[in-house]
């Protein structure tokens, strides 16, 4: 599977739902009850995790924003001054060259960003464009001008469409020239027009506070997908306008800069000064993304351990892409709220309190019959497991704690979790994972105290350093400071104590060692060189032997072992997977198959079922038949579809015409003994063709050599 493939699956489905988001909870989901709150709640939660993303994502490519206008304005500058024919040529254009990364469904974001930032500090005149609207040179200088000068810009192929407008006395827009030179018409005209102003209003331009014309800023989006001729065209041609316009380009490159020199020979490239800039990676977007996004307990609702994986799998094996994984999770959290009635437990706590109180009966047998609850219920005494299962109002009350225990979980689970992040990710060998998505995983799995590999980092933090050891507790102080909550703050005043335990070691003297250990260690050995028994012997190797494990520790070896217990404690404490909650159920979204499926597009097996079954999709009675048969009134490429999959590797084409022909007549209504049945006709020969090129076209048939009148098979089996 293509990530194309993918990132139109996932759009198209997420976009689909959101339109009719409502309509679809108001009529499909489970639980009629408290559908429209669930819907509410789902929409503003929703709102809040978009806003904070945004914010996010616009915090992250601040810097390399802020370096594009940086670039864009100091080009500009020093083209005003007497210093630009020192600093370039008068036909070069400065250009920046901007790599962003293979995640290409992200660049578009960032180019808008950059697009806004440009218009609203630097020039209003900025043009974006992408290649699959420039295949010819005149195809790119139209779409230049016409988003430079906001108009209708004439080229040869239109002058058809125009006559026809005239003789058919349709109303004219008044188109322009395609030419640079009418660019520079208009631009002096427009520049001009700004520098005398309005009498009594100050100018609106970007430029007010400087007499100098703002420059022109053209963006390539995706340089890579560029016809080379066209580019190198449009670069000769901008060379011999740049001393009368002002241009400015910007390249943006997914993969290497190297591109530019492959795709432009030396006497075009000389010809542009470029400044390289490199984003932010995508990986390291994902990890800011999942750490402020998923990581906290600003947002109740939760992700377990197998949709996460898919996600991150997504995310790794397809596209790079961090907007597709917000999308993964929108898509998540729309399924938990449609599907778990529950979920109107979802929200803040005050209006979960308050949402336990306004639960029906029904909604509570849903909470009796959660695993997790039921887990709860096997702890308790009897008569508490009477009343739980029992009593409504009980009940209630004991949901409430519930909420309020779950609450109080996540808000100690995540300071612990990158607590112990810190100390582990600069182990040898990363036994917990180098990012701290690894190590979550690890503890939405299993208690994770009983994995191999944390008892092999405790071995290795037991082995380091106490310059290295102080520096990552006191980076867990930092983290444990600010959070609200009372385990946290007993944790943070011990931890606290420990490091004033380490920092007295510095000033302490170190205690010699008692003689009794001195001696135990080198009078066997003397003994030894001396001339003695066997039964001598042997007694003074016993005395080595237990003077070696009698050595005492030393303080900062005894102080280090204490802070890793204390460590070790508070990973048992607070890190347990979520399934040992209860009332998990009610925040944490668990159908990974789900989110597969609608992610993972698979869009051959879509392509065979629907024509397979065109039915389901057309909703045409007439098409409806019993199972693996299709009506021979069904759309053309379906019955060759049908037909074809009675051949063997290599398909005959006059008699899979043929056969198409009779059924057609069937369908058409042709008595099957009249001359008109089976016969093949222009109309029936050109509806063939076009099924069998649609067909060629989806990947189920090719043209093959070994017999011209063939055409070989390429699926075998069907839905």
């Amino acid at each position: 599977m293509t990530s194309g493939v993918l990132t139109w699956h996932s759009r198209f489905f997420v976009c689909c739902l959101f339109f009719s988001a409502e309509d679809h909870f108001l009529h499909a989901c489970e639980g009629d009850e408290n559908r429209e709150l669930r819907f509410h709640l789902c929409h503003d939660l929703w709102d809040k995790i978009k806003t904070n993303t945004e914010a996010l994502q616009d915090e992250l490519n601040r810097n390399i924003l802020d370096s594009l206008l940086d670039f864009t304005r100091k080009c500009s500058s020093t083209r005003r001054h007497s210093d630009w024919a020192s600093q370039m040529r008068a036909s070069e254009i400065p250009t920046a060259a901007l790599v962003l990364g293979v995640n290409v469904p992200d660049h578009d974001m960032t180019f808008k960003s950059l697009s806004d930032l440009l218009q609203q500090s630097v020039t209003p005149h900025v043009a974006s464009v992408q290649a699959k609207e420039c295949g010819a040179l005149k195809h790119l200088m139209k779409r230049v001008l016409e988003r430079l000068m906001d108009t209708v810009v004439d080229d040869d192929d239109d002058e058809e469409e125009e006559e026809e407008a005239e003789q058919a006395g349709a109303p004219l827009n008044k188109a322009v020239h395609c030419s640079l030179g009418t660019l520079c018409a208009w631009y002096n005209a427009k520049t001009k027009k700004s520098n005398l102003g309005t009498p009594g209003k100050k100018r609106s331009s970007p430029a007010s506070d400087d007499s100098q014309p703002p420059p022109v800023v053209i963006i390539f989006k995706d340089l890579e997908a560029f016809n080379p001729k066209v580019l190198q065209d449009f670069i000769l041609i901008c060379s011999r306008y740049v001393q009368r316009l002002p241009l400015m380009f910007i390249f943006g490159i997914a993969t290497s800069p190297s591109t530019i020199q492959h795709m432009l020979p030396h006497s075009v490239s000389s010809l542009l000064c470029i400044e390289l800039f490199q984003s932010l990676s995508c990986t390291q977007h994902l990890a800011t993304v999942i750490d402020k996004l998923i990581l906290t307990p600003q947002f109740p609702f939760k992700l377990n351990g197998k949709v996460m994986q898919v996600l991150i799998s997504i995310f790794l094996y397809h596209d790079f892409s961090v907007r597709n994984f917000i999308k993964g999770i929108q898509l998540a959290l729309l399924e938990h709220f449609h599907s778990q009635p529950l979920s109107v437990l979802c929200c803040k706590k005050e209006a979960a309190l308050l949402n336990v109180m306004q639960l029906g009966h029904l909604d509570l047998e849903r909470i009796r019959k959660l695993q997790s609850f039921k887990r709860y219920v096997e702890k308790q005494e009897a008569q508490e497991q009477v009343n739980l299962f029992t009593d409504d109002s009980h009940l209630k009350g004991v949901c409430q704690k519930l909420i309020k225990d779950l609450r109080k979980y996540h808000k100690n689970y995540y300071p612990i979790l990158r607590c112990l992040h810190t100390l582990t990710s600069s182990l040898p060998r990363y036994p917990l994972g180098k990012q701290i998505r690894e190590l979550h995983l690890i503890c939405l799995e299993k208690n994770i105290w009983e994995n191999e590999e944390y008892q092999s980092a405790m071995k290795l933090l037991k082995m380091m350093a106490k310059d290295q050891l102080i520096g990552l507790l006191q980076r867990c102080e930092e983290i444990l400071r600010p959070v609200k909550s009372k385990k946290m703050n007993r944790a943070l005043v011990q931890l606290e104590d420990l490091l004033a335990k380490f920092k007295q070691l510095d000033t302490v003297a170190a205690e010699p060692p008692p003689p009794s250990v001195e001696d135990r260690i080198t009078s066997p050995v003397k003994d030894l060189q001396k001339k003695t028994d066997l039964f001598q012997l042997q007694k003074a190797l016993l005395e080595m032997n237990e003077s070696r494990r009698s050595k005492k520790l030393s303080p900062f070896e005894a102080l280090r072992n204490e802070a890793l217990e204390f460590i070790d404690s508070l990973v048992k404490s607070h890190l347990s997977p979520p399934e040992s909650q209860a009332l998990n159920e009610v925040c944490y979204y668990a159908s990974s198959a789900t989110v597969r499926r609608h992610l993972n597009a698979a869009p051959r097996t879509s392509i065979q079922a629907a024509l397979s079954s065109p039915y389901y999709y057309l909703q045409n009675e007439r098409l409806q038949t019993a199972d693996g048969l299709v009506s021979n009134a069904a759309p053309d490429i379906c019955i060759v579809y049908k037909l074809h999959l009675e051949c063997g590797r290599l398909i005959n084409l006059y008699d899979w015409l043929e056969a198409y022909a009779t059924v057609v007549s069937a369908a058409e209504g042709d008595e099957p003994g009249s001359d008109s049945f089976g016969k093949v006709d222009d109309v029936r020969h050109a509806r063939f063709i076009r099924a069998v090129s649609e067909l060629e076209f989806l990947g189920f048939i090719k043209s093959t050599k070994q017999k011209t009148d063939h055409v070989a098979r390429l699926s075998w089996g069907g839905c």
